[in-house]
């Protein structure tokens, strides 16, 4: 690793510590939106079983995501957040 390149490695470490030690701010933060799966459920008027089976996870996958044990990522988070917005297209587009 070149020196330069090194310097910057360990600034950015010493950076990090500093905001995790609360000695100074973010310059920015990130904010995620994770779709509630039990209201976009209830939204559809599907059970867990017809929900989990509609979107292809098992209804154990969708109790944790509704107790917030887990939360939806990738793929299926991408869907939750499509379905909170346009319930009738998915149920369109899912229902083969």
């Amino acid at each position: 690793m070149k020196d330069e390149l090194f310097q910057q490695l360990v600034t950015s470490l010493k950076e990090g510590s500093a905001i995790l030690r609360g000695k100074t701010k973010p310059s920015r933060k990130t904010k995620l939106h994770w779709p509630d799966a039990k209201a976009v459920r209830e939204k559809l008027a599907l059970s867990q079983s017809e929900f989990a089976a509609l979107i292809g996870i098992s209804p154990r996958t969708l109790q944790n995501w509704e107790q917030g044990h887990r939360r939806p990522e990738g793929t299926a988070r991408a869907l939750l957040r499509i379905a909170e917005r346009h319930p009738e297209a998915v149920l369109e587009a899912l229902h083969a």
